[in-house]
């Protein structure tokens, strides 16, 4: 994809979509550990499965693209990223940047679109875009230069979220360019590290994204991008695939 889309829906609509399953294999953890991963995923279209294989390791989750293994993590690291876990740990700062850690199988799901619901009609939808949101600032930080844009749909997220707040304070430490937008119901001192987008209507109001693009070939840059379908229901996706990091870098460069 090398032309940037004509709006962010069309940027989630666009691309294959593959086929793309997880598999539980020879767990011997307990059983709701299971029910909490078939739950994430019961309002997606990756399925969940439990397989015994003879001579395999125990408590190992597959992510399979057809019947190719693609990725593979410990079941463990996904109970300590994000089964066992809830959206208070970014928002409070508890689960600092430099902490953030993304299971290989939730990361090999780039490209595959979501449509998620937050509280009150699901406790853990949306927590896989939260994750990839913070894996995404994560890597900004980490490259010290490249550009950040991020959406909160209302401004003051930045200063009510005390980790939100914390990790731009971070970011703002380094060499990042940070672009932040949405609606501008608070506006950060002059002190702020980064350039404030405002607006009251459409992609300010309604968009999720968190896109790092470098021009440095050797950094790794994601996006993820989301936009609200219903009350506090999402649909998005991320991708590491540079041409698309470039493709809506530049549609929100131009359009917000």
């Amino acid at each position: 994809m090398t032309d940037p889309p004509d709006s962010l829906s069309s940027f989630i609509g666009s691309g294959e979509v593959a086929d793309r399953s997880l598999a539980v294999v020879n767990r011997t953890r307990p059983q709701p550990i299971h029910d909490m991963l078939a739950e994430l995923f019961a309002e997606q279209t990756v399925d969940v499965a439990e397989l015994d294989v003879p001579d395999a390791e125990e408590d190992v989750v597959l992510l399979l693209e057809g019947d190719d293994v693609v990725a593979s993590s410990p079941l463990r690291a996904l109970e300590d990223e994000i089964l066992l876990v809830n959206s208070d740990l970014y928002t409070t700062g508890t689960k600092r940047l430099e902490d953030v850690t993304v299971p290989a199988v939730l990361e090999g799901l780039a490209e595959t679109p979501f449509r998620v619901r937050g509280y009150p009609a699901s406790h853990s939808e949306k927590l896989p875009l939260i994750v990839m949101s913070r894996y995404i600032e994560r890597l900004a930080w980490e490259h010290e230069s490249g550009r950040l844009r991020s959406s909160f749909q209302r401004l003051s997220r930045l200063d009510d979220e005390r980790g939100t707040r914390t990790v731009y304070r971070k970011l703002g430490s380094t060499d990042v360019d940070v672009h932040v937008y949405g609606v501008p119901d608070w506006l950060p001192s002059k002190s702020f590290p980064g350039v404030i987008h405002a607006g009251y209507a459409g992609e300010f109001r309604s968009s999720w994204f968190v896109v790092h693009h470098a021009e440095n070939g050797d950094h790794r840059t994601g996006a993820l991008v989301a936009e609200r379908v219903d009350d506090d229901e999402w649909e998005g996706l991320w991708t590491f695939r540079p041409d698309r990091v470039r493709a809506v870098n530049r549609y929100i460069e131009r359009a917000l």
